[in-house]
């Protein structure tokens, strides 16, 4: 197998599309969907995504390195993996995205889209997703975890956000995330239209959205920084015991309300270098619009991806309370 993300970048396929290796066999499904399945029984089905946000490159250089050690022989393959690159339209151009943010766009949301390349790059995804649990051994446990970086600094370097299920949310899941020196877990109160929310919802899958540091070009990202998640990455295709937490006890957030844009003129009483897990106290005004301003009406409640900048109708922010 060549070089999976170079391949992706170049927009090239690979000269065979499938093969085996020593304990797995692998197909090319397309452009940065890479389907891994070993030799032995497994008990898990594991999907890997990166770069749905074309711009945060140090998770799709981890699941690249990835790939390359499951290849070259470093590590043995105990679980069914699927490598998905999300978003190689805008990975080649260095953005977030081209047209649409392709998070907003599961759970049939590219439907409500113009045709653009992003909206038929998830109709793929959500299509190959599904074929890959589908084909999935039925005793296998599901998991998902979506790789990303966040646009600003955060007070909490390292999160992940938990989807709105109905089901239990799965303590393996967790243990991983707490094994990975992760700062703080954030449990969404709603609805998305995520690549996680997809997975959770339709698959009953063990979902996890992870917001690791902060999006550089490809090549200026210092990759020690995310040897704690790589190293349990690793652990959890190889099915190996998890490392032990290297950090005080890991933060618990759910979100408490969206901050959603209804008008033009939109107002956050934050500076916009203001990071994630900013604070707001009892009375004080986080956004202001003519609609009406939104005052705290908590102690104190933290903010999450704060962005004034988006379109009318979408979410500026999440308000966060923290729980035990």
């Amino acid at each position: 197998m060549q070089d999976f993300l170079a391949l992706t970048l170049q927009g090239e396929q690979p000269k065979t599309r499938e093969g085996k290796q020593d304990n797995f066999s692998w197909r090319w499904l397309g452009e940065g969907l890479l389907e891994c399945t070993p030799n032995a029984q497994y008990d898990k089905a594991v999907v890997l995504s990166a770069g749905v946000h074309g711009n945060e490159t140090a998770p799709i250089e981890l699941l690249s390195h990835l790939c390359t050690d499951l290849f070259v022989g470093r590590l043995n393959l105990a679980v069914r993996l699927l490598f998905v690159l999300g978003n190689p339209y805008a990975m080649r151009q260095g953005k977030r995205y081209v047209h649409d943010d392709v998070n907003r766009m599961f759970c049939g949301g590219y439907k409500t889209l113009p045709v653009t390349e992003e909206s038929k790059r998830a109709e793929v995804l959500e299509q190959v997703v599904t074929t890959f649990f589908q084909e999935s051994s039925s005793q296998a446990k599901r998991y998902h975890y979506d790789l990303h970086t966040a646009i600003r600094a955060s007070l909490l370097p390292t999160f992940a956000l938990f989807p709105y299920q109905t089901h239990a949310y799965d303590a393996d899941l967790t243990a991983s995330l707490e094994a990975a020196d992760l700062d703080a877990l954030v449990y969404h109160n709603a609805v998305g239209k995520t690549f996680t929310h997809f997975t959770s919802e339709n698959f009953k899958a063990a979902s996890a959205t992870l917001e690791l540091g902060k999006a550089l070009p490809f090549g200026q990202n210092d990759l020690s920084q995310f040897a704690a998640i790589d190293e349990v990455i690793h652990h959890v295709v190889s099915e190996q015991a998890l490392p032990p937490r290297n950090k005080t006890k890991i933060r618990v957030f759910k979100v408490s309300d969206s901050l959603i844009k209804k008008d033009e003129d939109f107002q956050m009483n934050l500076s916009a270098e203001a990071p994630n897990f900013s604070t707001f106290t009892k009375g004080e005004i986080i956004a202001a619009q003519p609609s009406g301003n939104y005052v705290v009406e908590q102690d104190q409640v933290w903010i999450l991806f704060p962005n004034p900048n988006v379109k009318i109708g979408l979410r500026a922010g999440l308000v966060l309370t923290e729980t035990s």
